[in-house]
C-alpha cells in the first residue's frame, strides 16, 4: 500500500487488511502531526498478520528510506522478550519460579539476597534497581562486570516487599539466571529457541551480518502537548524531582551504567544486554507476541496455557518506587493501567523508554509491536503508539 497525504508527503508501505485502514490513517498521521522521523507497526489478529507498515527515514538523521527489513534498537521492549526465556523454562521444568536465585547463582546469595526469588525479579521486587557503583558502557557489556556488580549489591529494600522498575539491573539479573541454568548466553538462547523457530529478526546481541539493517537512533521534538496516561514529557512535580535528584532511586536506576551508552555504537548493539538494547522489526515483535497466545500461521505456540496465566497475571502493583506513579507488573511483563495504557484490562507485554512497544491482548487476540527511530523523553505511553492501539480498538 502506497499513500501519500497533506502538503508533507508521508509515504506509507505495506499492507492492511480490510477493516484496519484506521492504524494506517493513524499511522500516517504520526509522521504528519506528531514528529514521526521513521516507524513501522504491524499487528496480528488470532495468529495472523493483518497489519505490516513502514514509513519515513532508516535513520532518525538521515534521507535512506525505511525498507521492508529495517530494524531498530528497541530498548526495554526488550525486557519482554527477556521475561519470556525465563517463563519458557520454568515451562520446560528447568527454573522454579519460587526458588531463591541462589540455588541457581550461587555467588548472589551475598549481601543479603539469600532470600531473593526468581518471581521477584521478573517482577521488579528484589530490591536491585541500583548499583553503588555504576557500570562504564565497557563494563556493562563485556557480560562480567555487570552479574558480579548485581552479586554483589546490597538490596535498596527488603526483597519481595515492594517494587519499583530495574531499568538497566534487569539485564544481568536475568541474563547471568538463564546463563547458569542452561550454559547459553540469553541472547544464544533468544536465537536458537524463539527467533529461529518463529522466525523472527530480533536479536539480544545483534549478529555483524545483520548490522547493515538497523536504523539510527535520535531525539525528536516532543508535540505540542502530550497525550494519553503515562510518564509524560509533563509529569508530576514528585516525578520531575526524582528525575532531577543524582540521589534519587529513579536517576540512579537508570543511571547505573554511566555515561549513558551510544546506543548507535555497533559494538554497543553486539552485547547482551536484555533490559535494554534488543533490535527487532516491527513485524517481529508483533508475531513474537502472537506467538506467546496462540498459534502463529499454524504454526508454533510459546507459552503454554498455564505459562500465559503467569504472565498476565499481577504480582506488583501500585507506587513504584523508581518511576514514582503507581505500576502493574505480571511476570516480567508491563501490564494494562495508567502509567502503560495497552489495548484491554488483560493485555501485557513492555513498552521501550522512547517510543517502541510490543504486547498482546488474549481476549481480543491482538499483538502488536510497533519500532521507531525518534526518541521521545517519555518512558511509557508513547503519543504515537497510543495513537496506534486507539485505532485497532476501533477496528475490532
Amino acid at each position: 500500500m502506497d499513500r501519500s497525504e497533506g502538503a508533507d508527503v508521508v509515504d506509507v508501505r505495506g499492507t492492511v487488511a480490510d477493516g484496519y485502514e484506521a492504524v494506517a490513517d493513524a499511522f500516517a498521521r504520526n509522521f504528519e502531526q506528531r514528529g514521526e522521523r521513521g516507524a513501522a507497526v504491524a499487528v496480528y489478529r488470532d495468529g495472523r498478520k493483518v497489519v505490516d507498515l513502514w514509513a519515513g527515514t532508516r535513520d532518525v538523521d538521515g534521507h535512506e528510506p525505511w525498507a521492508l527489513d529495517t530494524a531498530q534498537v528497541v530498548r526495554s521492549a526488550t525486557k519482554g522478550v527477556a521475561a519470556a526465556v525465563v517463563l519458557l523454562l520454568h515451562q520446560r521444568g528447568q527454573i522454579d519460579l519460587d526458588a531463591p536465585v541462589g540455588t541457581y547463582w550461587p555467588d548472589f546469595k551475598a549481601a543479603g539476597k539469600e532470600r531473593v526469588l526468581v518471581r521477584h525479579l521478573l517482577a521488579h521486587r528484589a530490591g536491585l534497581p541500583v548499583l553503588d557503583r555504576p557500570l562504564t558502557p565497557a563494563q556493562a557489556a563485556d557480560g562480567i562486570g555487570g552479574p558480579a556488580a548485581v552479586a554483589a549489591q546490597a538490596p535498596v529494600w527488603e526483597p519481595g516487599t515492594d517494587h519499583g522498575y530495574h531499568a538497566q539491573t534487569y539485564s544481568w539479573l536475568l541474563g547471568e539466571l538463564v546463563r547458569r541454568v542452561t550454559g547459553r548466553g540469553i541472547g544464544r538462547w533468544v536465537a536458537e529457541e524463539i527467533a529461529r523457530p518463529l522466525g523472527l529478526d530480533l536479536w539480544i546481541g545483534l549478529p555483524g551480518e545483520e548490522a547493515h539493517r538497523v536504523g539510527r537512533l535520535g531525539p525528536v521534538a516532543e508535540p505540542p502537548a502530550a497525550e494519553g496516561g503515562g510518564l509524560r514529557l509533563r509529569p508530576k512535580r514528585s516525578v520531575a524531582e526524582a528525575y532531577r535528584d543524582p540521589a534519587s532511586l529513579t536517576r540512579r536506576a537508570f543511571g547505573a551504567i554511566d555515561p549513558f551508552p551510544d546506543e548507535n555504537d555497533p559494538v554497543y548493539r553486539t552485547a547482551e544486554l536484555p533490559a535494554s538494547n534488543g533490535i527487532s522489526t516491527a513485524r517481529a515483535l508483533a508475531r513474537f507476541y502472537a506467538a506467546t497466545i496462540g498459534d502463529v500461521d499454524g504454526g508454533r505456540r510459546l507459552f503454554a496455557p498455564a505459562t500465559l496465566t503467569l504472565a498476565r497475571t499481577e504480582e506488583s502493583a501500585g507506587p513504584d518506587r523508581v518511576l514514582v506513579v503507581p505500576t502493574r507488573f505480571g511476570l516480567g511483563f508491563m501490564l494494562h493501567g495508567p502509567a502503560s495504557p495497552l489495548l484491554g484490562p488483560g493485555s501485557f507485554g513492555h513498552p521501550g523508554r522512547g517510543g517502541s512497544l510490543g504486547f498482546a491482548d488474549p481476549e481480543s487476540g491482538i499483538a502488536l509491536g510497533y519500532t521507531t527511530n525518534g526518541m521521545r523523553k517519555g518512558v511509557t505511553a508513547d503519543p504515537r503508539a497510543q495513537a496506534l492501539i486507539r485505532a485497532v480498538r476501533s477496528a475490532l
